[in-house]
């Protein structure tokens, strides 16, 4: 056999020699790796078994951490399915039992109306029914506002908006309610126009449930701070409120979110959820803090 003939036999025998010694490297690695995954698809294995190796062969490392991280992805995934499925079945009882309680009060004054006959009595628990379907009727608005303001979908048309404007309508708008509680509010940097890009009906309802907030839950008359940076202007809404430990400012823009205190205050724990919702959409924010006793709620304008 002539030199090049052997040398041409040698390389063949290496080729099918290599191949026999990499076939036998990685089949077992691939055969492991793909009975379990069969075994965790039929549910023969635990959801938190991975991939091990029995061979240190040039990939098969690399190849066992990538499907293991996608194993951690998709159990992650799952865990946070099965923990917003269980938040949502808990707001949906809190919901309803919010919704249920101001109906069943209504039913029972239109049944003590029906056989009432003194005339003035009656119409007091009439009156009575009415305030209580009322209080339904808001959270049900309430609940459509969040729903829409949580649309992924939501567009906003937005101007620019002198927010100055906008937060003296909304506390002249409650004028009544300040001076039912003898509040007077008390508002800073108001002496330069704030312009803000912004949707006006938007922003609008932010402030509005930010003042409302502090009506409903504060022990005191709100200060109102309008400030601007190079970077971004600030409406800041502070109120002393009592039992500051109970508020997790955490949570506060959670939806349905009420601290232990104030659920008898007749909100719904969706006005502040609906806020953050608006101004995320506008390229904005909203941050809580609780200092010395107060609370301090600042909408930041990140597009400034």
């Amino acid at each position: 056999m002539s030199p090049g003939a052997l040398a041409v036999l040698m390389l063949v025998i290496g080729v099918i020699a290599g191949a026999l010694i990499t076939t036998a490297t990685y089949a077992p690695e691939l055969r492991r790796i793909s009975r379990l995954l069969d075994a965790r698809r039929d549910g023969g294995t635990s959801a938190n078994a991975r991939i091990t190796i029995g061979s240190h062969a040039p990939g098969v490392t690399e190849l066992a951490e990538a499907i293991n991280g996608e194993l951690d992805r998709i159990m992650r995934a799952h865990i946070d399915g099965m923990r917003a499925q269980r938040d949502f079945q808990r707001d949906l009882s809190a919901l309803s039992h919010d919704i249920r309680t101001p109906l069943t009060g209504a039913k029972g004054y239109l049944q003590l109306a029906a056989d009432e006959t003194d005339p003035e009595l009656k119409l007091r628990r009439i009156d009575a029914a009415v305030e209580r379907i009322d209080r339904t009727s808001e959270l049900l608005d309430a609940l459509f506002s969040y729903t829409k303001a949580s649309d992924p979908d939501l567009a906003l048309d937005t101007e620019p908006v002198e927010l100055r404007e906008v937060v003296e309508q909304c506390l002249l708008g409650h004028y009544p309610d300040f001076e039912r509680l003898g509040w007077e509010p008390i508002v800073s940097g108001t002496d330069a126009p704030r312009i803000v890009d912004a949707d006006r009906q938007a922003l609008g309802r932010i402030v509005e449930n930010l003042v409302t907030n502090a009506l409903r839950y504060g022990s005191g008359a709100p200060g109102l701070r309008i400030a601007a940076t190079p970077e971004q202007t600030i409406l800041s809404i502070s109120n002393p409120i009592e039992h500051p430990d109970e508020l997790d400012v955490e949570h506060l823009f959670d939806r349905f979110y009420r601290a232990d205190s104030a659920r008898q205050g007749g909100g719904s724990g969706l006005g502040l959820a609906t806020s953050a919702k608006l101004a995320e959409a506008m390229g904005m924010s909203l941050e809580a803090r609780v200092d010395d006793g107060r609370l301090s709620i600042e909408l930041r304008d990140h597009q400034s």
